[in-house]
């Protein structure tokens, strides 16, 4: 019967205690009764297999009897249940959101087949960690490498999209056949591009996006139709699926790339990427040492073109920057922040209740409820708060997440919103677990350890002692936790203003932007571009508002390249970093419009022609970096192709983001670029500066472009100023939420301070009473409950004010040169904090002065 009382454990401890003997007694009469072995046998079998029945069906019968008894007991205290629900609700739904967001870009694999095996390849001059490659090193990688199955390149593009409808500016990708296969994409029509479609002067092909399917050609039957891609015809050849994304969110259709004989002769060309799937035998460092090795061939094969060029390899995954990976990191961290402080505050609460029940519980015990029942009862009320808490949660998070979604890069291939899938609820529903469990079982144990006949006679009254310094030490973190998100948000605060104190350079305010992409080979000269150009800019100028229009090859900011090389006196064209500079066509005027000042010289002209001395304007410190201390005027160098002679020096300005070092700048007039060459830079970025608002300019300009060629779409219309503050957009999200559950810490914190001391108060009713009665005076009183909040936010903010140093710290890479240990942030902080305190305590210090010393000392 031994073994027959073990396996009774099954049953609860309650149920054990009433009907435990009656069970052994029935067991000894079956067996008894069924006399030989055999059926003494079959009696244990049969008994085996009932009792895990029965002992479940008395689990569920209890738990349905626990749940029932909660849901009256939750009744009768609304005021409790629903602060509760929300403060669980507020904590989870945070969690999730942030883990959702975390979890899109950081944690899951990336939508293709086995994708922990593709990489990037970037080539790696001097001066540089990695840069696309050319054209003919592309070439040279593929066939000397041995570590992948398959290497393809891509580049971005756009184009002038011509048919039924208006003329559109689509994103699209050029891709060798091999990159779908590398990323293991398949249409969901059609077929992929072939070696066939990459040969140099094939017809041309184009596999379209599930967006531009649905949006242009409304899902019907597009297999062998024709589009005009820059007038020329191309055929529909596949469809991809709907969750394909490549390289970006952006891309709607992809063309094959047709690399000729002329594409293999400049090592300096710069524009591919390459994607590669590395073999099944070959881990990324062997690829990284064969990518090496090849490099340091080619170097010494081409020692000028390639020289101290090496090769890096990146898994795709990893193509984040660490800006981008350290702000979801701080915002997942702050988010279990406020959980910790949610549930201490829940803790705390439910520590409250039970005390406040503990006549209750013991009037339960002495009429034969066990420990292990009342504990049971405690965590079923604490899980029934947490379940609704969660599905509350889940509701906060999917409300949350349209407010991270600027925190998904853009470069990545993947949707910019995350779902709420079954990944991320079972997330929540851990959540809700350990909420419910962790922080309910420890006032369950708690209280239920003394509800015996201590318990009838303290009656609720008794929760001093290690109670209340529970309760305390539950009050110091949530203040601590406060602290550390205080300071957290006012370090990454002063860090997003500093960066937005930048200046770019340039005036940002009444510039109406926007790009009229001429496609090729229709203006392939320069007297095509001119005409254009010509006609849009006279008309715009003479809008009313207009002080000033041009056309640049690339908006700051928009296109952060453009890097080529710069030679002086004669000498080779040197790839390292300090001497490159960016390059801009523009014609006459952009300086003005763009607000950049003319610091000597002069602007490009119209009289800058081809038939004219080559000339370039370059910043301040294109002229420091290359002749220091000396007058740059009339200094010739050689640039794209050509030596010119400096006419102007004008202000610098940031390419490259607020954010990042700028390389020089140099300014090229539009027309001294022979006929045919250097194509990718022809002005197509259209700006307005007017004196007023200069939306209202559009409808005009859309007129001025369609007289101009009707057949020339106009996309990427905004204003300058939103270019600029884009670059600020993670870090403003992820600031206003880190503000936001700063403030939901600060509340929550004052609040438990409130709970704590109001508790005090009615358990000291009696000694207040007695102190009054004896003449303590209402400042003596009101000093006694405000130095216990006093001393709470006192250790809380000792202790929150060490992490959030150390808090600091980890993320000094986001804080743009603030320090982490910020005077200004951490007095902010600590005042809060000290605000919080007082306000959390002037209640109770109130009650407790205006309590009246007879009613409270007859109080029980």
């Amino acid at each position: 019967m031994r073994f027959y009382r073990i396996l009774l454990r099954l049953y609860p401890a309650s149920f054990r205690a009433e009907y435990g003997e009656q069970l052994c007694v029935v067991l000894e009469e079956r067996l008894r009764v069924a006399g030989g072995v055999w059926a003494r046998v079959w009696c244990w079998i049969d008994t085996l297999l009932e009792l895990p029945a029965g002992a479940a069906q008395v689990h569920w019968d209890i738990l349905g009897q626990d749940v029932r008894y909660t849901a009256r007991t939750l009744a009768r205290s609304p005021g409790f249940t629903l602060t509760a629900i929300l403060v669980t609700a507020l904590g989870i739904g945070a969690t999730t959101a942030t883990f959702s967001i975390t979890d899109h870009v950081l944690l899951r694999p990336l939508p293709f087949a086995n994708s922990d095996q593709l990489v990037r390849l970037w080539e790696s001059p001097p001066g540089y960690t990695q840069m696309e490659l050319s054209p003919p090193n592309y070439r040279d990688w593929k066939q000397m490498s041995s570590s992948f199955e398959s290497m393809g390149a891509y580049t971005g593009r756009a184009a002038n999209l011509i048919g039924h409808r208006e003329p559109q500016r689509v994103e699209l990708t050029l891709v060798t056949s091999e990159v779908f296969g590398i990323l293991g994409a398949r249409p969901i029509t059609g077929r992929r591009f072939t070696p066939e479609d990459d040969r140099d002067g094939a017809p041309g092909t184009v596999v379209l996006s599930y967006d531009f399917w649905q949006s242009y050609f409304g899902g019907g039957r597009v297999l062998g139709k024709k589009i005009l891609l820059d007038g020329s015809p191309h055929t529909v050849i596949g469809v991809m699926p709907q969750s394909f994304h490549f390289p970006n969110r952006d891309a709607l259709l992809w063309r094959p790339m047709q690399l000729g004989p002329a594409d293999m002769e400049d090592r300096n060309n710069n524009e591919l990427y390459a994607v590669a799937r590395l073999k099944a035998d070959v881990s990324l460092n062997q690829a990284r040492s064969d990518m090496s090795r090849i490099a340091a061939r080619l170097e010494r094969a081409y020692p000028v073109e390639n020289a101290q060029t090496g090769a890096t390899v990146n898994l795709v995954r990893d193509e984040i920057s660490s800006q981008s990976r350290l702000l979801l990191v701080v915002l997942l961290g702050a988010s279990l922040c406020l959980l910790l402080i949610a549930c201490t505050n829940v803790a705390n609460l439910f520590l409250a209740r039970a005390l406040a029940r503990r006549r209750e519980l013991a009037v339960r015990t002495a009429l034969g409820a066990g420990r292990e029942r009342l504990t049971r009862q405690l965590l079923t009320e604490s899980l029934c708060i947490a379940v609704l808490g969660g599905l509350l949660g889940a509701l906060v998070a999917l409300l949350g997440l349209s407010l991270l979604t600027r925190l998904v890069p853009s470069n990545l291939p993947i949707a910019q919103t995350p779902s709420l899938d079954l990944r991320v609820m079972g997330f929540a529903a851990m959540l809700t677990a350990l909420t419910g469990i962790g922080f309910g079982i420890m006032p369950a144990f708690k209280v239920c350890r003394d509800t015996g006949a201590e318990g009838l006679r303290e009656g609720a009254r008794a929760g001093g002692g290690f109670k209340e310094r529970l309760r305390s030490m539950l009050v110091i973190a949530e203040v601590s936790a406060s602290v550390v998100l205080l300071v957290c948000a006012g370090l990454l605060l002063r860090a997003l203003w500093q960066v937005q104190a930048v200046d770019p350079g340039f005036h940002r305010e009444n510039v109406l932007t926007m790009r009229t992409a001429l496609p090729l080979p229709k203006y392939a000269t320069v007297t095509a571009r001119h005409q254009f150009y010509s006609n849009v800019l006279t008309e715009v100028r003479a809008l009313p508002g207009v002080s000033h229009a041009a056309y640049i090859s690339y908006l700051p900011m928009v296109m952060r390249g453009g890097i080529w090389p710069v030679s002086l006196d004669g000498m080779p064209t040197d790839r390292a970093g300090t001497t490159t500079a960016s390059l801009r066509y523009v014609t006459p005027g952009f300086l003005s419009a763009l607000g950049i000042p003319v610091k000597m010289g002069r602007d490009v002209s119209e009289s800058d022609t081809q038939q004219s001395p080559y000339v370039a304007v370059v910043s301040e410190s294109f002229a420091q970096r290359f002749w220091p201390g000396q007058d740059p005027m009339a200094r010739r160098f050689e640039f794209a192709l050509a030596e010119r002679a400096v006419v102007g020096v004008v202000g610098n300005i940031r390419v490259r983001g607020l954010e990042r070092n700028s390389e020089p700048q140099v300014y090229l007039p539009y027309q001294q670029v022979p006929d045919g060459a250097i194509l990718g830079y022809t002005p197509k970025d259209l700006l307005i500066r007017t004196a007023g608002s200069p939306e209202r300019l559009m409808p005009e300009v859309h007129r001025i472009v369609r007289s101009a060629d009707p057949e020339q779409p106009i996309s990427d219309v905004r204003l300058l100023a939103e270019i600029v503050d884009q670059e600020t957009a993670s870090r403003q999200s992820q600031s206003r939420v880190i503000v936001a559950f700063a403030a939901a810490a600060v509340l929550l914190a004052g609040i438990g301070i409130h709970g704590l001391l109001a508790y005090t108060v009615s358990q000291r009713t009696q000694e207040i009473g007695v102190r009054i009665a004896l003449g303590a005076q209402r400042h003596d009183i009101m000093g006694l409950v405000m130095w216990h909040g006093a001393m709470l936010a006192c250790a809380g903010v000792l202790l929150g004010a060490g992490l959030a140093y150390v808090a600091g710290r980890s993320m000094e890479a986001l804080l743009a040169g603030i320090r982490p240990a910020d005077a200004i942030t951490f007095s902010a902080a600590v005042g809060l904090s000290l605000l919080m305190t007082l306000a959390g305590s002037l209640l109770p210090a109130l009650r407790a002065v205006r309590l009246d010393p007879t009613t409270a000392i007859r109080a029980e």
